[in-house]
């Protein structure tokens, strides 16, 4: 997690892979196919606890992206070549707001886990005011950065990006979460994936006249 990820529209797929490197060598092939719908960035995360799982995060430029995103026969296409039965939810939202723990540092992303949720929460204004009154527990227990997006289609759903010190506090905080943290109690139910828990892989910025 990096400030080139703090995208302000956002589109995220958690899906599993046939192959992840060849994914990424397909993705980059086709920038310009994703400048053509808005797209800025690209992060890959791969998951360190389950084989070929990984995050997909899409930075968009506006709105009307998204939509042309969600109707380009490209989506369909990237799903095939990743070998994906049937095409993953796809997350798009707006960040509200990003949280840094810690001020940064040079070793920033040594070691480091990021634990990705969607989830559906009562109230995103209530659940900002829990967190924040929370940093202190968060920090003890390994969180450094907190980034929040609400989805664009419905005000309760939400996707959440935390980076944790290393893996052990990882496996600590989904086991026992902080009770602010009620994002990650409702991951993995009705359509939501379970914890994505992995680390930053791959980044392609894509120039806006690619």
């Amino acid at each position: 997690m990096s400030d080139f990820d703090l995208h302000s529209l956002i589109l995220a797929c958690d899906f599993r892979v046939d192959d992840v490197d060849q994914m990424w060598e397909w993705l980059k092939k086709h920038s310009d196919g994703l400048a053509s719908i808005g797209a800025h960035h690209v992060v890959l995360y791969t998951s360190i606890w389950e084989r070929n799982r990984v995050l997909v995060t899409i930075g968009i430029r506006h709105v009307r992206s998204m939509r042309d995103v969600l109707r380009s026969p490209a989506i369909f296409e990237w799903f095939n070549i990743s070998g994906a039965d049937d095409i993953p939810p796809i997350f798009g939202g707006e960040v509200v707001e990003k949280i840094d723990l810690y001020p940064p540092s040079p070793d920033e992303h040594v070691g480091r886990v990021v634990v990705g949720v969607m989830s559906s929460v009562d109230d995103v204004s209530a659940l900002m005011v829990k967190l924040h009154d929370g940093v202190e527990r968060f920090k003890r227990g390994g969180v450094r950065k907190i980034w929040v997006y609400r989805a664009l289609d419905d005000g309760q759903e939400v996707m959440i990006l935390q980076e944790i010190e290393d893996e052990d506090a990882a496996r600590q905080w989904i086991e026992h979460p902080d009770a602010a943290a009620e994002w990650m109690s409702n991951a993995g139910f009705g359509p939501y994936p379970t914890q994505f828990v992995g680390r930053f892989a791959h980044l392609m910025s894509i120039d806006e006249q690619s």
